[in-house]
C-alpha cells in the first residue's frame, strides 16, 4: 500500500509537552494510589492509597531496573501520560503527601482523574497531527483546549470533573478522525472493534486499516502482520507477539501497549516510540510461556 505517510504524521515526545511521565517531578503517585493484587503482574497485595514497600524516601522505585525480575511487570507497562507531575507540581504546588499529610486524601483522589484527562489529551494531540483528519481539526482543538483548562483547576474543581462524559465526547471525535484516516483502506471484514482475539493466529495477517479499538489481542500471534493505518486505541496487547509486525503507521499506538507486548528489531515502529528494552532480537521467542498462559486464563 502506498501513501500511508500522507494520512498520518508521527509526533515526538517533545511535541507533547506534559503528556509524558516525568518521575523526577512526581511524588510516586502511581506507587501509592492504585491497589495491587498478587498475580502474574504484581508480586504483592497492596491496598489503594498505601505506598508500595519498594517506594524510596525520594519517591523513586527502589527496584526500578529489576521490576520484571521481581514480579512487578504491571508497573513496567503503566503510563500516567504526565498526570503525576501535573498533580504533584501544579495542582498541589510541589507539596508532597509525606511532608503535608493533610493533602494526601485529596491528592490521591485527584490523580486518577488527572490521569484520564491527560490520556484523552494525548489521543487528541495525536489526532491533530493527522492531515487526513483535517476536517475535524477545529473540533479536536476545541476539545483539547477544554481539557487543558480542566487540568489546570484546583483540587476541588478537579474532583468534580465528570470524566465519563468527557471520555464519551472525545472518543466519538477520535472515532470520526480514525474513519477519515482509514478511509482509503478500510474494509468491512476488518471492523474488529472489541473483538475477542485472545491467542489468535494472525501471523502475516493483512490488517491494514482495521478497526481494533478495544480488541482483546492478549497473547495473539501478530508476527509479520501488516497493521498500517490500523486503529489500536485501547487494544489489549499483553503478551502479543509483534515480531516483524508493521506498526509504523498504526493509529493511536501507545508506549504502554508496546511495553506489554513482545517484539524484535524487525518490528516497524513510529519514530516517536522507542523499542522496549525487554524485546528480543530477531528469531528469538517473544514473551514468556507464563505470559501466554496468563492470557488464556483471562478469557
Amino acid at each position: 500500500m502506498s501513501g500511508e505517510r500522507e494520512h498520518t504524521q508521527s509526533l515526538s515526545d517533545e511535541s507533547r509537552p506534559g503528556l509524558r511521565a516525568d518521575c523526577e517531578r512526581c511524588f510516586g503517585l502511581c506507587c501509592v494510589v492504585p491497589a495491587f493484587t498478587v498475580s502474574a503482574d504484581f508480586a504483592i497485595d497492596k491496598p489503594a492509597g498505601r505506598a508500595c514497600p519498594n517506594l524510596a524516601s525520594d519517591f523513586r522505585c527502589g527496584i526500578h531496573t529489576r521490576l520484571r525480575q521481581r514480579g512487578f511487570t504491571g508497573c513496567t507497562v503503566y503510563d500516567c501520560f504526565g498526570a503525576g507531575q501535573q498533580v504533584s507540581q501544579v495542582t498541589f504546588g510541589g507539596r508532597d503527601w509525606r511532608q503535608a499529610p493533610q493533602t494526601a486524601k485529596r491528592m490521591f483522589e485527584v490523580f486518577p482523574i488527572m490521569r484520564n484527562l491527560h490520556e484523552l489529551l494525548w489521543y487528541l494531540t495525536e489526532a491533530l497531527a493527522m492531515p487526513a483528519a483535517g476536517p475535524l481539526h477545529a473540533e479536536l482543538a476545541r476539545a483539547r483546549t477544554e481539557l487543558e483548562r480542566l487540568t489546570g483547576g484546583d483540587p476541588g474543581t478537579l474532583a468534580e470533573v465528570d470524566v465519563s462524559a468527557h471520555r464519551q465526547q472525545v472518543n466519538a471525535l477520535l472515532l470520526r478522525a480514525s474513519e477519515l484516516v482509514r478511509a482509503p483502506v478500510r474494509r468491512k471484514k476488518t471492523e474488529l472493534r472489541g473483538a475477542d482475539l485472545i491467542g489468535a493466529k494472525l501471523k502475516g495477517a493483512d490488517l491494514r486499516g482495521a478497526c481494533l479499538r478495544g480488541a482483546y489481542l492478549i497473547g495473539a500471534d501478530l508476527r509479520g502482520a501488516d497493521l498500517r493505518l490500523a486503529d489500536l486505541t485501547g487494544a489489549d496487547l499483553r503478551g502479543a507477539d509483534l515480531r516483524g509486525a508493521r506498526l509504523a503507521e498504526s493509529l493511536f499506538l501507545t508506549r504502554s501497549q508496546l511495553d506489554a507486548a513482545g517484539g524484535d528489531a524487525a518490528t516497524e515502529l513510529p519514530p516517536s516510540l522507542t523499542r522496549p528494552a525487554h524485546w528480543t532480537s530477531p528469531g528469538a521467542p517473544a514473551g514468556s510461556p507464563p505470559a501466554r498462559a496468563r492470557a488464556r486464563r483471562r478469557r
